[in-house]
């Protein structure tokens, strides 16, 4: 399943540069974006895939908190990402 990187996670003040907020096709609900709580995404850079895990839902809408291994580019965002 593919979905769409939306924004860095973050507060006022800060940005997690590691961790994203991911929407993925055909969710809608709270409900629907916990039951993909744990599975794997990759994102590849061109040269390299970089990994993360679902951690949690985002808000009421059916986008997903992502957690990756490193720091992710900004040209990441708006790109898709595979969830296995």
């Amino acid at each position: 399943m593919e979905a769409a990187i939306k924004n860095y996670r973050g507060g006022k003040h800060t940005q997690k540069t590691n961790q994203m907020v991911v929407v993925p096709p055909n969710t809608t609900t709270k409900e629907e974006a916990t039951k993909l709580v744990g599975k794997s995404v990759t994102y590849n850079t061109g040269k390299k895939d970089i990994t993360g895990k679902i951690t949690g839902a985002h808000g009421n809408s059916g986008a997903v908190k992502v957690l990756f291994e490193t720091g992710m580019p900004g040209q990441a965002i708006s790109k898709k990402v595979k969830i296995n």
